[in-house]
């Protein structure tokens, strides 16, 4: 149990404070478990210790890989990417958000709204991924300021998650695990009642109070340059006759400079360019649209020979001249992107993506200048210049959530009949106990492919594999816990409060602890963590395990109260330019709001 418990506590410092991705801290936990044995009977051979010590074996290790919930969750992410192809999502969202107007109750019933039951059928990460850049133009259109309507979003995307079994990873992780402990597996509505009276307080939480505790912290406006208060940062220069630039390639000029300058847009003879402008030569009168700031710009002029254009604003109209269309956009970098921990320079963001960043937003800071060496973080928000179509392909690539709506034209718009069916299919069969739900979630991935919805090569790209890999690296921590007592121990410590407290209050606490553990470390291993000893607990108080599992379910699906507990608030946290404590504010409250609910909830549908 020491040996346990060491790990558990090593697992939760790395999920709080991500010196490593989550998944590879996963991963580690699980090899840390297999290597118990084997190096503790090694020290026993050499007479450091007295017995071996058995925690999990190598097949018990790997289980998390042949896990059901492993499986259905991969499957889930496939059927997500099918629906989401179709763009029938889209498609309602453009539809819902002709309805508001300008009305702020509008968007924000709107916002709540769809994402809410959407979430409760394709997975609720992908909803509002797919959703962010309908609502943040929903608020631009709309003159409301983006702030307050993506904290609604991710919220109502965690409780929407809630009403059924399909909606999170985590209430597939939970049915698999209430199964192994004899409880038995969830069915597809067992608790949708549940989370239909909790959806409803929540709605009205965010409709009412939450509205006013979410801070305006991106000015209603629909200039991009504004938002990201570019003024003194941006300016037009042209190149005088006797510049040293002169003749050079725009990839050579100013490399090996101090400053800190971006060429972002060429104008030559009244014809505009955008990316890739690195192989064009630098001509006499070349007018170039530049981001730096005022010191670097009286600097600039004078050693490179540039000269101001007077009476210019760069603002986001002028830079978006060179095609027409849209080539400024905000690109959040998103979870399991290749770019976490990377610099724009040390990805060659530039060159790879023909696209130039003019700024950084991380929750409510700005930086915007000496960006090319920042360690990117999932969350961040770039302003992004590019050519439509290098916009365009950065939608499409799995890295990035651009936060504004792209045009796209590979939208598979004639299979949303058969995309939508399938999902019906899938989550039929499962409520009909037909088939397990791994298998209808296996059939109807295999489906999304033999009808067209998705290509073969597309199943691969449609897979969190970072998720995948968390939750085969967590799987093995619950069994480690029950097998050597961990989970038992644990449990006599809630047991205590029995003594002081009625059951209702202890089930209470379980929801209570598992909230706040789920706020800091990731959702899926505070359920494996939690729900082993909620069990425990409740067949010691002779109480229904189904109702404690049920309280740890619900606790570890709606993290509230940082951006990092649950990964759709940090979808939204740089677009929404929130503060760390903006969610304590909102999400407290709701937090409060929640575990009295689920826990009278669950009393009265369940028992006690």
């Amino acid at each position: 149990m020491v040996v346990v418990f060491a790990i558990i506590l090593l697992a939760l410092l790395f999920f709080a404070t991500e010196p490593v991705p989550v998944d590879v801290t996963a991963i580690g936990v699980m090899v840390a478990l297999m290597l118990v044995p084997p190096v503790s009977g090694l020290l026993v051979s050499l007479g450091l210790l007295s017995a071996p010590i058995e925690t999990i074996t190598p097949e018990q290790g790997i289980s998390g890989f042949s896990s059901a919930a492993t499986i259905t969750v991969l499957a889930m992410f496939i059927l997500s990417e099918g629906v989401q192809r179709t763009g029938v999502v889209q498609i309602l969202g453009a539809k819902i958000s002709t309805l508001t107007g300008d009305s702020e109750t509008k968007q924000l019933g709107a916002t709540i709204g769809v994402v809410g039951p959407i979430s409760g059928f394709i997975n609720n990460t992908a909803a509002v991924a797919i959703l962010l850049p309908m609502v943040t133009d929903l608020a631009e259109r709309g003159k409301t300021s983006p702030s307050k309507l993506l904290m609604p979003l991710s919220f109502a995307s965690m409780f929407g998650g809630m009403l059924t079994l399909i909606g999170t990873s985590t209430n597939i992780l939970a049915s698999q695990l209430s199964e192994r402990l004899g409880v038995g597996a969830f069915s597809m509505f067992q608790f949708t009642q549940l989370g239909l009276v909790v959806s409803l307080f929540g709605t009205a939480y965010l409709l009412t109070v939450g509205r006013y505790l979410i801070p305006e912290r991106i000015k209603p406006q629909v200039d991009l340059t504004e938002e990201f208060e570019m003024a003194d940062y941006l300016t037009e220069v042209t190149v005088r006759a006797d510049s040293p630039l002169v003749g050079q390639q725009v990839q050579t000029a100013l490399v090996e400079t101090e400053f800190d300058v971006d060429l972002i847009q060429l104008i030559r003879n009244e014809e505009v360019f955008l990316e890739p402008l690195g192989p064009k030569q630098i001509q006499a009168g070349d007018v170039f649209a530049i981001r730096t700031d005022r010191n670097t710009l009286v600097d600039l002029l004078d050693v490179e020979g540039l000269d101001l254009v007077p009476e210019v604003t760069v603002d986001e109209a002028e830079l978006e001249v060179a095609s027409g269309g849209q080539n400024l956009v905000e690109v959040v970098v998103a979870p399991g992107s290749s770019l976490v921990g990377e610099s724009l320079a040390s990805a060659s963001f530039r060159q790879r993506y023909n696209a130039t960043v003019l700024a950084l937003r991380r929750g409510g800071a700005l930086i915007r200048r000496r960006m090319d060496n920042i360690p990117l973080r999932v969350g961040d928000t770039l302003l992004v210049q590019a050519t439509t179509g290098s916009i365009e392909r950065l939608d499409q690539n799995r890295d990035f959530i651009v936060a504004q709506e792209v045009e796209r034209h590979d939208y598979r718009d004639s299979k949303i009949l058969v995309a939508v069916g399938i999902v019906a299919a899938v989550v039929g069969l499962a409520a009909l106990d037909f088939v397990p739900i791994v298998v209808s979630a296996l059939a109807g991935a295999l489906a999304m492919v033999a009808t067209g919805c998705l290509k073969p090569t597309e199943i691969y790209d449609a897979v969190q594999w970072d998720v995948i890999f968390l939750l085969a690296g967590v799987i093995p921590l619950g069994i480690a816990m029950e097998k050597t007592g961990a989970a038992t121990l644990l449990a006599e410590f809630v047991v205590l409060t029995a003594e002081f407290l009625p059951l209702l209050a202890v089930l209470g606490v379980f929801y209570v602890v598992t909230a706040l553990l789920t706020n800091v470390v990731s959702n899926n291993a505070s359920v494996v963590l939690m729900i082993p000893v909620a069990f425990e607990a409740a067949v010691t108080l002779g109480a229904r395990p189904l109702s404690f599992i049920l309280a740890v379910t619900f606790a570890a699906s709606t993290a509230f109260m940082t951006p990092v507990g649950y990964q759709t608030n940090l979808f939204v946290y740089g677009p929404g330019g929130y503060r760390f404590t903006d969610y304590m504010r909102v999400g407290a409250p709701l937090q409060l709001l929640f575990a009295v609910v689920t826990t009278l909830g669950i009393a009265f549908f369940f028992g006690l």
